[in-house]
């Protein structure tokens, strides 16, 4: 039998598992995933928004892998901790596969990025998720401007749930304090901000179209801003996801316009792209009858996030930019300030060194050949990567899929030679012994369980626990035993 430890239970740890156990070249292949949270599927609980229950609904698909009987699931196992480290994990597993992602987030590199209410758009993500490491989260929601910089789906993510009512989020699996956090928001303007046009941004038109469904939320789009986009007024030789968002935006600049110069002159001139400043006082006439409004701008690059260290944040400046002809933009030397007293940053993420794994700071990758892992240019025997960690943070949750298949494919090619080596019979006992405290699948089920209780509690739908006492307490059966077989009563 190959013994094959996945580190991750993500999409493309999930993926690589079931790759392994799903051929028939290289029989009784065993998988066990082991992740450094009690609760699998990664990004899938912990990354997409709350309100898109159709996307979160994948989990059931992870599910049947993590359940087929030669997968283990073993949460709460820090791997890179002392004494877990690549060279004691090939001392249990013929192989390791490690898909643990991009875990933190890129940064500006701008003077007061790091005031009091500048936070990253991932860490806000996590909050509302119930990452329990995030559970202690502070964002200043009784502000009444935030700013989101970045114009790709997670920035889009963000401004929807700060500009949704929490009425509509209490149905989902949003935890109770971020729930009732988001209640007594205050927040009137949401503005989301990229350095280059509309044609450019990240943004699916899926996600952004929602933008406009929302109940009590107006979106605001300057036409002028789109005007300054060469794709403009052709956008024929634009992918077609591009083209459909330069439709939205366009609907949306129009009714805008109307809005505005039925607010006169001046509201008028901001409709067009022309006004100064931001805040929610920039268009008198513009969508004024909504609570909330979002604001799409584009062509504004920030150079400083203005405020003190006791007060916080109070503006962002941007300088305006151009199409430099090039596919990229140019500055122009004129400026503006939007008022904002949240400012979350949502410009990508980037991976972070394994411990005593090699890594490329520039991509953010472990250097690979075909997912296998080089060591001074060389494969490195029994050791892979798939997913983020493998290519960077790019593609969606199914571009996980074929990325897994390659490695997965790697490791079956090299499955002859692995398997020679011997292995110690137990690898929880080895996980045991190096301190790890692992929650087998029985414990994610009680987990499971405790957040659908809590749900039925609170008179919602299941609720997520969002702390680590609370997710290891509820792992824990009646003799607080989380250490029980992986599989449980599957075998």
């Amino acid at each position: 039998m190959l013994r094959v430890a996945v580190i991750g239970s993500g999409p493309s740890g999930v993926y690589t598992a079931q790759a392994l156990v799903g051929q028939e070249a290289v029989p009784d292949v065993e998988v066990y995933v082991l992740d450094r949270l009690p609760c699998p599927y990664g990004l899938v609980r912990y990354g997409v928004a709350p309100d898109h229950e159709k996307i979160k609904s994948l989990q059931h698909n992870l599910r049947t892998v993590l359940e087929h009987p030669r997968v283990h699931f073993l949460g709460n196992v820090d791997v890179g901790a002392d004494g877990l480290g690549p060279r004691e994990l090939r001392r249990v597993f013929h192989a390791v596969v490690y898909c643990v992602g991009a875990a933190t987030d890129r940064h500006l590199g701008i003077p007061g990025e790091d005031l009091p209410g500048s936070h990253s758009a991932t860490g806000f993500v996590s909050w509302y998720s119930a990452h329990p490491d995030a559970a202690d989260g502070r964002f200043p929601l009784a502000a009444r401007s935030a700013v989101v910089i970045g114009v790709g789906n997670v920035a889009v993510d963000v401004a929807r749930i700060l500009a949704r009512g929490a009425d509509e989020l209490a149905s989902t699996d949003v935890p109770q304090a971020a729930l009732g956090a988001l209640a007594e928001s205050r927040i009137e303007d949401v503005w989301m901000v990229g350095r280059r046009g509309p044609s450019q941004a990240k943004f699916t038109t899926k996600e952004l179209r929602e933008l406009g469904t929302l109940p009590g939320a107006d979106v605001v789009v300057r036409p002028g801003e789109l005007a300054l986009d060469p794709a403009y007024g052709d956008s024929t030789g634009l992918p077609a996801v591009n083209r459909r968002n330069l439709e939205v935006l366009r609907n949306w600049a129009g009714k805008t316009r109307e809005a505005g110069e039925a607010g006169g002159k001046e509201g008028a001139e901001v409709a067009e792209g022309m006004g100064g400043g931001g805040g929610a006082e920039d268009a008198p006439g513009v969508a004024r009858e909504a609570r909330r409004r979002i604001h799409l701008r584009f062509f504004l690059r920030p150079v400083e996030v203005l405020g003190d260290p006791e007060s916080g944040v109070r503006a962002v400046r941007f300088e305006r930019t151009v199409p430099d002809g090039l596919g990229g933009v140019t500055g122009t030397g004129r400026y503006e300030e939007i008022p904002a007293q949240l400012v979350l940053r949502s410009v990508g993420y980037k991976g972070t060194p394994q411990p005593g794994l090699p890594f490329d700071a520039t991509t953010g990758t472990v250097p690979h050949a075909e997912g296998r892992v080089l060591r001074d240019g060389v494969p490195s025997p029994g050791e892979y990567v798939a997913g983020w960690i493998k290519r960077g943070p790019t593609g969606v949750i199914g571009t996980n899929r074929p990325c897994a298949k390659q490695t997965a494919a790697a490791l079956l090619a090299d499955a002859e030679v692995l398997a020679r080596e011997p292995l110690p019979d137990d690898p929880l006992a080895v996980l045991r012994q190096a301190g790890q405290h692992p929650v087998p699948w029985p414990g994610w089920l009680r987990i499971e369980a405790a957040e659908a209780a809590l749900g039925r509690e609170l008179g919602r739908t299941t609720v997520k626990i969002a702390d680590w006492p609370g997710l290891l307490v509820a792992a824990a059966d009646g003799n607080g035993d989380m250490e029980r077989d992986g599989n449980g009563d599957r075998d």
